[in-house]
C-alpha cells in the first residue's frame, strides 16, 4: 500500500497535530486532506517551504494552546442547568445534546463549536453529568451539567431491583383485601351448603 508524506496544516484526529510531518495512505491524502487544505505534500522540492511553514504553524499552535489554557481558567466556574419535560422514572422527552450545551455556553459568552463537546450520546435522564469540552488538542475542560424536570422539582429515582424484590410493592394493598374477603365468603357458603 502506498503511503504519502505530508505536512498537516490543521489538527486531524488520529493522524496528528498542526505542523507535524506524517505518513498517511496516498488515497486519504489525495482525496481528503489535500483538497480541503488540511495538509501539503512533503516532497524534496518544497522542503524549505515546508520547514518555514512548519515553524510558523508550531508558533501558531503554541499561541492557541496558551489562549485555550487562559479560556479554561475563565470557564472552570461554569455550571450548566437544563430544565426539560420528564416522563416516568426521570426519562426525558427528548434529550440534551452537544448543540444544546454549545448554545448554553454561547449565552454565557463562550463561543464553542459543538464538535468540540465530547458527548458520546445525548443525555436522556435527569441528574448530574460531566461533559468534556476540547478547547485545544492538549487542553480539555470538564463542565458539570445538571438536568432537572420542568418546575425544578427533582424526584428521587426508584430502585427497580428493590421494587421487584419486595412482594408488597409489586401488588397494591387495595387489591389484596377484596380478594381475601371473596375467598372467605365462598368458604362460608360452601360450609353452609354441606350442613
Amino acid at each position: 500500500m502506498a503511503n504519502t508524506t505530508i505536512l498537516l496544516r490543521e489538527d486531524i484526529e488520529h493522524v496528528g497535530g498542526r505542523g507535524e510531518v506524517v505518513k498517511v495512505k496516498a488515497g486519504y491524502a489525495r482525496n481528503y486532506l489535500l483538497p480541503h487544505g488540511f495538509a501539503t505534500l512533503a516532497t524534496k522540492g518544497n522542503v524549505k517551504q515546508i520547514e518555514q511553514e512548519r515553524s510558523s504553524l508550531l508558533k501558531k499552535a503554541a499561541i492557541e494552546r496558551t489562549t485555550a489554557e487562559a479560556q479554561k481558567g475563565q470557564m472552570e466556574s461554569i455550571v450548566l442547568t437544563f430544565e426539560r419535560k420528564v416522563g416516568e422514572h426521570g426519562h426525558l422527552f427528548g434529550s440534551v445534546t452537544s448543540m444544546d450545551i454549545a448554545e448554553a455556553l454561547k449565552s454565557k459568552g463562550y463561543e464553542i463549536d459543538r464538535r468540540k463537546i465530547a458527548l458520546k450520546e445525548p443525555i436522556k435522564d435527569t441528574g448530574d453529568f460531566t461533559v468534556n469540552v476540547k478547547l485545544h488538542r492538549e487542553v480539555t475542560l470538564s463542565i458539570p451539567v445538571t438536568v432537572t424536570p420542568e418546575g425544578g422539582e427533582v424526584e428521587p429515582k426508584e430502585d427497580k431491583k428493590a421494587k421487584a424484590e419486595d412482594p408488597k410493592a409489586a401488588a397494591p394493598a387495595e387489591v389484596d383485601a377484596p380478594a381475601e374477603e371473596v375467598v372467605a365468603e365462598t368458604v362460608e357458603e360452601s360450609v353452609d351448603e354441606e350442613a
